[in-house]
């Protein structure tokens, strides 16, 4: 059927994706008369096809056929008809399409894939017509952001740290004087990028190993001279490393005094605003809330590891059925000074994002991670599209059978790097998601949704279709944005 030749329709663009492989594959539905139209690959993912049709409001049914073979997708509502399973699709007839299309899971970029795509954001509904253009994005108003952090600050203050807690669960905390060896594949095995540290002779928190901790040690095991060995990590306590990291640091960071770093904490009546202050300010990930019976008490109990992610939760459980009393979260995140972007053609004064391709050294990553002071990186192929990510968790991987003792910095490229990280016999499989994406029209309260997600660091603003990376958002941008620091 032939929809453009009423001009006086509303026709919705919709995308239809097949995620599912095949070499030719066409859709054919109830607005195509049943016969087949052709889906193309997408750029970049050629096992994943889509195609773009105009449709009225309405119920609508297709199917697909895949190398001359009918088939439906299991992922997505359906109904039995006279030509066996079909999908349905509903079109709403209200004027503003903010709600999500199609698959409730986004199309992967391949078998194993550990990229997460909004599929809210790339097959969003937009509504056209003949003789109506779309309306440009709505503009951020002065008194908008202030009435909307305002609220946010009087719920952060009124609430306290304990709220943070689960009613069950449990913190991994690192005795100082393990070897720095087994502390690297404690990380490993249980999934995590950092660990508090726990002096259980004093009964006192002491510090935290992180993923960071690990790739300054791979560097110095990688530089010739280097007076760190591998055995040594087998004999080598936290402690010990510990103190060594401070000449590292002042080698690194150029200093001429070293200066030890204050221990970053929380009580449990600590309000959430100082909770999540005392994460940007530290820029840290995580602060443990530590209780103690009185304030001389050398007894002290590690309760939970406090996380923005964690107060953010807090923040969208609370507003979610008052989203106009916060009337930022409407907005498109391209309309507000939020994360870092790909600066444009002749735009002064603009960070330029880091990227690197899959052929670049481990090495190179590494530094990127040290020196330009971010948690990760995304890897792109010749044309900017999005391929993977790697972050400063992912080195924990090499820990993993001594990969870190079998392998050259210089010689190792970010893709095998991937491949040890996605190790398909690891107990937690080679399909995690790692790599999770939204468009520049994406509003912020779906944004701060995804942020808020266990796992979730940052999202990659990424061109739908394509994957071209226009930017990323992290959760410090998010909560810098909402509370104004």
């Amino acid at each position: 059927m032939d929809y453009s030749r009423e001009s006086t329709m509303v026709l919705i663009p919709t995308r239809f994706v097949w995620r599912y492989g095949g070499r030719i594959v066409y859709i054919s539905g109830s607005f195509t008369g049943w016969t087949q139209w052709p889906m193309t690959p997408v750029e970049g993912c050629p096992t994943v096809f889509q195609t773009i049709c105009s449709l009225p409001p309405g119920c609508h049914q297709y199917k697909f056929v895949v190398d001359g073979e009918w088939r439906h997708d299991e992922h997505q509502p359906s109904v039995n008809s006279n030509i066996g399973t079909v999908n349905t699709i509903l079109l709403s007839t209200e004027a503003d399409y903010l709600t999500p299309m199609l698959s409730p899971q986004a199309p992967p970029s391949g078998h194993g894939s550990s990229m997460d795509v909004d599929s809210e954001g790339f097959q969003r509904v937009v509504r056209l017509s003949d003789s109506t253009s779309p309306e440009p994005f709505p503009t951020m108003s002065e008194a908008d952001v202030d009435v909307s952090r305002h609220r946010i600050a009087v719920f952060l203050s009124a609430h306290k740290a304990y709220e943070l807690l689960p009613e069950s669960g449990k913190v991994i905390a690192l005795d100082v004087e393990l070897p720095v060896k087994q502390a690297f594949h404690i990380l490993h095995e249980q999934g995590i990028s950092m660990a508090p540290l726990w002096d259980f002779s004093k009964g006192k928190f002491v510090g935290v190993l992180s993923a960071m901790d690990f790739i300054l040690i791979m560097r110095e095991l990688g530089r010739h001279g280097s007076n760190l060995t591998e055995e040594e990590l087998e004999t080598h306590t936290i402690s010990a490393w510990k103190e060594a990291k401070s000449y590292v640091n002042n080698q690194i960071n150029g200093q001429g005094a070293i200066v030890p770093r204050q221990l970053v904490q929380a009580g449990p009546d600590d309000s959430l605003n100082d909770v999540a202050l005392k994460i940007l300010q530290s820029g840290v990930a995580t602060v443990p809330i530590i209780h103690s019976p009185s304030a001389d008490s050398p007894n002290k109990n590690l309760l939970h590891l406090a996380s923005l992610s964690g107060i953010l939760k807090c923040i969208c459980r609370f507003f979610r059925h008052s989203p106009g009393s916060l009337p930022v979260l409407q907005l498109p995140i391209c309309s507000i000074p939020l994360g870092t972007w790909v600066p444009k053609i002749g735009e002064p004064n603009r960070r330029p994002l880091a990227m690197l391709r899959p052929s670049a050294s481990l090495s190179a990553a590494l530094n990127f991670l040290i020196q330009a002071q971010v948690s990760s990186i995304p890897i792109v192929d010749d044309n900017d599209s999005l391929l993977d990510v790697y972050s400063r968790s992912d080195i924990t991987s090499l820990a993993r059978d001594k990969i870190y003792t079998h392998i050259n910095l210089e010689e190792t490229t970010i893709h095998q790097a991937l491949q040890y990280r996605d190790d398909p016999f690891s107990v937690y499989g080679s399909n995690i998601q790692r790599c999770f994406m939204c468009l520049r029209t994406d509003p912020l309260h779906k944004v701060l949704e995804r942020l808020s997600q266990p796992g979730v660091r940052r999202l990659i603003v990424v061109e739908a279709g394509s994957k071209h990376v226009e930017g990323i958002v992290s959760l410090g941008d998010a909560f810098r944005f909402l509370i104004g620091c």
